[in-house]
Order: structure tokens, then sequence, then C-alpha cells
């Protein structure tokens, strides 16, 4: 019989699912037993299918996802822009923008709501990119001294800064932040993260929804709160797997990285959606006009509160930065959404 540590060196399901593109940013090989952690939480077909679009197509400029074009992983013109922003004498002021950091109020007026949970407050975290700049997390700790009685927080993906690549800087961060946020703390994974962070992520206390839901019970009422996997790039997606624990006629609310999915919230029922990832254009001409929205959505979805049908929804602009750690005309936020009886 060989020694047991020799299984090591057994090949494994996903073997031959490395990440990345060169060496220089490639990730090393998942570990078998992180794999079978993952395989256990979401399935083998879920999860080859996300390790392997990663291998495959997480830092292509064109093609894959539900856009085009994909301006997040053509770093050969990151300098470009950032040179532009500096040559208009606007880098250091969109510098200083993106660190101050707003505290946004909203409410949803919902039909079904129990009166129990009314007046029932989330947090709505989303667009980390902690490890875009060392003093991002700072920033973000900053403005949640500022947001005050919530129930619980709501992470809508995209913690890391680039889309492909180590991932543990952005671990680091978020172990820095979470203490100051209040528990209990649930999030999705957005188009910049890899499944090989979610078991981490779910270590340090963040409940991680991968095409699932949970029941959210208060004084013998229950609301439900779902979340789907990467539908932008990825389109690991899977509404019918999330909903399926949702009884018919209960209040049910959808985490999804990005709005894109609306048409499909509204006709699985939903009452509520909470997205990110557009960053409000971070970018944007005076009056807030953004110069360009990375999302397959009409504007009217793709910034703060909006209406579809029966659905109500709201995509925030972020806290954190892409491609440069710069915003103009756009502030950073973090949002308290506060559920109320109709």
């Amino acid at each position: 019989m060989q020694p047991q540590s020799s299984l090591t060196h057994i090949p494994h399901p996903a073997s031959h699912l490395t990440g990345g593109l060169s060496q220089q940013h490639r990730c090393p090989p998942i570990d078998p037993a992180l794999y079978d952690r993952l395989e256990q939480r979401i399935g083998r077909c879920h999860l080859n299918q996300r390790l392997g679009i990663e291998h495959d197509c997480e830092a292509r400029v064109f093609g894959q996802g539900r856009t085009f074009f994909h301006i997040e992983n053509w770093y050969s013109a990151h300098s470009l822009m950032r040179l532009g922003l500096r040559l208009l004498g606007l880098h250091e002021r969109g510098r200083g923008n993106a660190r101050r950091i707003e505290v946004q109020r909203n409410q949803f007026r919902l039909e079904r709501l129990p009166a129990a949970f009314d007046g029932y407050t989330l947090l709505h975290l989303t667009d980390l990119h902690l490890d875009m700049a060392i003093d991002i997390p700072d920033a973000l700790i900053e403005a949640l001294s500022r947001a005050e009685g919530y129930d619980l927080c709501v992470l809508t993906g995209d913690f890391r800064a680039r889309t492909f690549g180590p991932y543990q800087g952005a671990l680091k961060a978020m172990a820095r932040v979470l203490p100051y946020i209040k528990s209990p703390v649930y999030g999705v994974l957005g188009n910049h993260d890899t499944i090989r962070m979610a078991p981490a992520l779910e270590d340090l206390g963040i409940r991680m929804l991968l095409n699932e839901s949970v029941v959210l019970e208060r004084d013998g009422a229950a609301i439900h709160l779902a979340g789907i996997d990467d539908p932008h790039y990825y389109r690991a997606d899977n509404l019918e797997k999330a909903t399926d624990g949702i009884p018919s006629g209960s209040l049910s609310i959808l985490l999804s990285h990005s709005p894109e999915m609306f048409r499909h919230a509204a006709y699985a029922d939903f009452d509520v959606m909470l997205s990110g990832h557009t960053h409000g254009g971070q970018i944007c001409l005076p009056g807030r006009i953004p110069l360009y929205f990375n999302a397959k959505a009409p504007r009217r979805i793709c910034r703060g509160s909006w209406r579809h049908q029966r659905l109500q929804g709201y995509t925030s602009a972020g806290c954190g930065a892409s491609i440069l750690d710069v915003r103009l005309n756009c502030p950073p936020e973090i949002t308290l959404h506060r559920l109320r009886c109709a």
C-alpha cells in the first residue's frame, strides 16, 4: 500500500484548469482539497464550467460574456488613460474623488413584505476592488463608520481589482474591512472574481450565495434572499436553482453582480434586485452623464433605483474603482436599502 501522501499526485478532475494566460499571470493548478470542497458546495458541473471559462477566457478583451468589448481587460490602454487624465489635470482630483465614499439611502415599498420586516434595512456594498490601491480599504472603513442602523449586509461582487491572476491581496483587504461590517453578511461573485475565492470568503464570515437562497426570519415571519453567480462575463448564473427553495408568493430579494438579469428576475417573480457592476459610469461628464456603461441593459437600469413591471431594483455606483483608481462626476457609494410595507 502506498503512503497517504502520494494521493496528492493522483490526477484530479480539474488538474488541467490552471487559469490565466501567460505564466506570469497564470493561477496555479487548483488544489484537490479546494476542488473537492467547491464540488460539494456547488456541484461538479457548475464548478467545471466556471473553472474552464476562467482558464480559457478570463482576460479576453473581445468576445465572451454579454458584451463584446471588455475595457477592463485591455491593460495596455490603462497607462494611456492615466496619462490623458494627467495631461488634463484631472488625475489627482479623480483619485481623491474615488476615496470619498458617500452613504446613500434608498427605500423599497413592497406589497408582499410581512409587517414584521417593515423598516428592515440592508447595507449594500458592491464593486469593492479592494486591492486596486493600498488606501482603498481605509476609505471604505471610514464610510462604514457613517452607515448605521442596518440589519444585514449584502455584497454584490468584484472583490478583486484585476479579472485574473493573484487574489490573495483582495482577501487580505476584505479581512481588514469585515470587522467594521455588522453581521450577517451575504455575497455573490462578480466578473472580477474567481470561483477559487469563494471558500476563503466564507472562512472570513461571508455567506456566499452561488445560485442559492436563504431564509431570513424575524418575529415569526420570513423573506427570502437569493444570489446568483456572475451573469455578465462568466454567465454562470442559474435562476432556476437559486429559486428552488422559495415558495410561491413569498417576498424575495435577488443579488446579482450585473443588472443585466433584470428581465429574468422579473419573470422569476422577485420583488427586489440589487446589483452593481456598472460603477455608475465611474468617469462621467458634468451632470453625471456617463461616457460608458459596461452592461447590456437600458441606461435607466444601469444606475440608481429603477422598476421593471413589478420588480423594483437598485444598481449601485459601487464603492471602488476599476481600471484606474479615479472617479469623475460619479461619487462612489455604499447604500442603505430600507424595506417598507406598501
